[in-house]
């Protein structure tokens, strides 16, 4: 009766890899339970999170890497793979949430979120038109929510710009508002085989040191049109959390990232912790700090603790 904090399925949205072939689910080392689907593969897994009452999903696709290039071309194809896995998801469970990735790291070769300068610079304005363009695409073929993780400035008006131009007007923006340049990323990227080949990420994703800089990108995207704010990493910036749900009506996220997921699989195998009940204190805390939505990789696992 007095419990001042709820968690149910419908706060959950589960990451999700895809990748080319058929039949393939090929699971990923350092995230153990998560897996590498292939799109026939990818729509059978589906229907069972329906099924467990799990309402979206966020898309990140495995590119190939000859498809990757410097300037990204492969981000921009409506024969790719994400323009794909949204007309099959979409005619298979239109009931189901889609929610894609927009950045460029899955497409560069060099594994930065923007195009990058001969000397090494990222360039901010470029990539926005890049950004702009992949978003209007990933609408066309269904997307519910565009979700810019690249951390380029200016990038969600202009991207709403482009997607109302376009009579994308219905199609929301979940905008990565503060997203760190962390060390918790690292099975992430190797899951998607998108690690910088060189540098650091730290000129566009945000000081880890920073909290009134979380408050300024806030402001900026909610004024830009973002329907949904997001922080990540999740509970090392808790904090960042209730300072943004304290300031902002909108809905606010978070991100459960894969290397928070991993440390509950490790600790869990080694038998230093329990994890289910680590798992749903976990998602508890992103509640009662004032996340609406949670990103996580153990969506299914918690799915099905909760029914």
């Amino acid at each position: 009766m007095v419990r001042e904090t709820s968690l149910s399925v419908s706060n959950l949205i589960l990451p999700c890899f895809v990748r080319e072939g058929q039949n393939l689910s090929e699971p990923i080392t350092s995230m153990p339970g998560c897996h590498r689907h292939s799109l026939d593969r990818l729509l059978v897994e589906a229907r069972g999170w329906v099924e467990l009452g799990i309402h979206a999903i966020a898309l990140f696709p495995v590119t190939a890497p000859s498809d990757k290039s410097s300037s990204a071309e492969a981000a921009l194809s409506p024969d790719g793979l994400v323009p794909r896995a949204l007309t099959a998801l979409k005619d298979a469970l239109p009931q189901l949430t889609l929610i894609t990735d927009i950045a460029l790291d899955p497409f560069t070769d060099h594994g930065h979120d923007g195009l990058m300068s001969q000397d090494g610079r990222i360039l901010n304005d470029e990539t926005v038109e890049v950004l702009c363009e992949m978003s209007v695409l990933h609408a066309r073929f269904g997307a519910d929510l565009v979700a810019p993780s690249d951390m380029m400035d200016g990038r969600v008006g202009a991207i709403r710009n482009s997607m109302d131009r376009a009579g994308f007007g219905d199609t929301g923006i979940l905008a990565y508002t503060a997203k760190y340049a962390s060390a918790f990323y690292g099975p992430f990227r190797d899951a998607l085989d998108s690690a910088p080949k060189s540098g650091d990420k730290k000129t566009y994703q945000m000081d880890p040191a920073n909290r009134r800089e979380a408050l300024l990108e806030a402001d900026l995207d909610e004024a830009e049109g973002a329907d949904i704010l997001m922080v990540k990493p999740g509970l090392p910036y808790l904090d960042i959390l209730r300072e943004l749900r304290d300031r902002t009506t909108l809905p606010l996220a978070a991100y459960h990232v894969s290397g928070e997921f991993a440390m509950l699989k490790a600790a869990s195998a080694n038998g230093w912790i329990d994890y289910d009940r680590c798992l749903m204190e976990s998602l508890l805390c992103f509640r009662r700090a004032g996340a609406d939505l949670i990103l996580t990789y153990g969506a299914v696992d918690a799915a099905r603790l909760l029914t």
